[in-house]
């Protein structure tokens, strides 16, 4: 099996056929979020951007998932009676005859004890690693492994972590598209948390769909 640490951009692409778009309908209007927070989340993000400014080139990633990113996905409230935040789970297949898994750093889906059906994704980690990892390969490994786990032909959405910068990723059948970085020690942080809420109206949506 090929973990999803050792997958590079260009490794998910060729492999699957994957192809990025740079100008995407679909993340553009996701990025058009704009949900304002309530006095309780708009005290609760002034206090971590000021935190994460003061921090993040001390942090390490544990720290920053810790002190920060737990806290602030909090606010958006991932945690319903439909679906749930679920860290440090396994997630694998066989596709196309190749074994891929791993354990996802955070990722948004169905289940209660386990997750079943996956749609938002988290990978983070410390610029300093660069040489190491690739960031948004891991990621497009991951939301490769849930849509062909999902075969619902919905798309699947992500964000990977640099520190203080944002990206988001959206996947949908075999092309993907990646966002600006947006900087949490700056207002951008308020839409982050906007773009983050939009993700959880999405999920609902899904949701209200299969009642129908």
């Amino acid at each position: 099996m090929k973990s999803f640490e050792t997958w590079l951009v260009e490794d998910v692409e060729n492999t699957f056929s994957i192809v990025k778009r740079k100008s995407y309908h679909l993340l553009e209007v996701w990025l058009s979020a704009d949900q304002k927070p309530d006095d309780y989340q708009t005290f609760g993000i002034n206090k971590l951007k000021n935190e994460l400014s003061d921090n993040v080139d001390t942090w390490n990633e544990d720290e920053i998932k810790f002190h920060f990113i737990g806290t602030f996905v909090q606010l958006v409230d991932f945690i319903t009676d439909r679906f749930k935040s679920f860290t440090q789970r396994t997630l694998k297949a066989k596709i196309n005859e190749i074994e891929v898994g791993g354990r996802v750093d955070y990722m948004v889906a169905t289940g209660k004890a386990r997750p079943k059906h996956p749609f938002f994704f988290f990978h983070e980690y410390k610029p300093s690693k660069r040489g190491i990892n690739d960031p948004l390969g891991q990621l497009l490994i991951e939301m490769v492994t849930a849509q062909f786990l999902n075969s619902d032909n919905m798309p699947l959405y992500g964000a990977y972590i640099e520190g203080r910068f944002w990206y988001f990723v959206i996947l949908n059948e075999k092309e993907y598209s990646v966002s600006k970085a947006f900087d949490a020690t700056e207002n951008d942080i308020y839409k982050i948390f906007s773009i983050l809420c939009k993700a959880k109206e999405y999920i609902n949506d899904w949701f209200d769909k299969q009642i129908k």
